[in-house]
């Protein structure tokens, strides 16, 4: 299941910079004018789980392997859009071509501006608020054009078709009036999908500080205070320096942990971003582990044994027939897959369990 992320926001406000962080190499322009980005840029990141490098050093005890299996995380595929101007709805500053690209994304994560480099071309950045206020003002017009386009059905209609037109308009008044698409229910969120509404997908906002406020990654107070001023969940905020997440990137992993504890942070901003952009879309991981590999496959909350059976092979879903699960936590306190069987801390389970996310499976398929 493929996890991808739009990073947009008005020009010079560290997209980029924040993208070859990201990717840990230089793959994106990050120049200091307006749309140094033309074509979108897309990288691969993975989410971060310590308990994979937990588990493969398990299976490699447990198999007197004479290295670790390979690792294989989660992903996460964010795509660098180009700066949004005011006036992209109507093709500004290539705008159509921008916006068609957020369109592909399952979420959407705005950078916005809050360090106070000058030397860098504000276009069109003012402060945080009235940026998000503006690209999310795009993304309203864009998808006003979107409904304007649907035709209204003529004669006699479905129950249906009528419930769908509804809709419509109810979408259509929302955004004339600047509030959020009412999406109260599965068939207002599949027509929104269908119709690849821009205000439809998930929010993430990346504040891009100073430098100096770096260590201010984690600060609940300050990320109260952001979402205050935006009037979002604090759930939804990252704090990050763009420009010290380059630095970070290039650095060897002692090093960056070292940087990291001087700074008074766990994570990275990064790892903090990817791993927020896995929980925005309500999506989870379940674990394989064996001597071909460990990894961490990617769910939706509230799937079953037999949907992630299928997100491993569409056979494994037609020959589904029991699931052996068992926590991360026991698989590594026991020391495997046997010493869990033999200690009776295997589980059978049917294909409607629901997968919790620390849990390890081994898919059990007929001929």
């Amino acid at each position: 299941m493929k996890l991808s992320v739009a990073i947009v926001g008005l020009p010079n406000v560290g997209k980029s910079t924040l993208f070859n962080a990201l990717l840990k190499k230089q793959l994106a322009v990050a120049a200091n004018y307006p749309f140094a980005t033309i074509e979108p840029n897309v990288g691969i990141v993975a989410v971060p789980d310590d308990r994979l490098q937990q588990l493969a050093e398990v299976v490699q005890q447990s198999q007197h392997l004479e290295q670790l299996p390979p690792i294989k995380p989660a992903t996460v595929e964010f795509v660098d859009v180009a700066g949004l101007v005011k006036g992209a709805n109507q093709g500004q500053g290539l705008g159509n071509q921008f916006l068609a690209h957020i369109r592909e994304t399952s979420a959407v994560c705005h950078v916005l501006r809050a360090f106070s480099d000058e030397n860098v071309i504000r276009e069109g950045s003012v402060n945080p608020a009235e940026d998000l206020q503006t690209i999310r003002t795009e993304l309203q017009l864009a998808d006003l054009n979107t409904l304007n386009k649907q035709t209204q059905p003529k004669g006699a209609i479905s129950k249906a078709a009528k419930q769908r037109w509804q809709l419509i308009e109810d979408f259509k008044n929302h955004l004339e009036a600047g509030q959020d698409l009412p999406l109260v229910d599965a068939t207002a969120q599949a027509l929104a999908q269908e119709l690849c509404l821009l205000t439809a997908k998930p929010e993430l906002v990346v504040i891009n500080l100073d430098e100096a406020k770096a260590g201010k990654g984690n600060s609940a107070e300050l990320i109260k205070k952001y979402a205050d001023q935006l009037k979002l969940n604090p759930q939804q905020i990252i704090l990050i320096s763009a420009k010290l997440e380059s630095e970070l990137a290039v650095l060897a992993a002692v090093e960056q942990q070292q940087y990291l504890q001087e700074l008074g942070l766990v994570k990275t901003g990064l790892e903090r971003l990817a791993a927020q952009a896995y929980q925005t879309l309500k999506l989870q991981s379940f674990f394989t582990a064996g001597i071909k590999e460990v990894r961490a496959w990617t769910i939706k909350q509230g799937s079953t044994a037999l949907e992630a059976a299928g997100v491993i092979h569409s056979d494994f879903m037609k020959h589904f027939v029991k699931a052996r699960v068992i926590s991360v936590v026991d698989f590594v306190r026991l020391g495997g897959w046997q010493a869990a069987k033999e200690q009776g801390k295997l589980r059978l389970e049917g294909r409607d369990y629901l997968l919790q996310p620390a849990d390890v499976v081994e898919f059990m398929i007929s001929n």
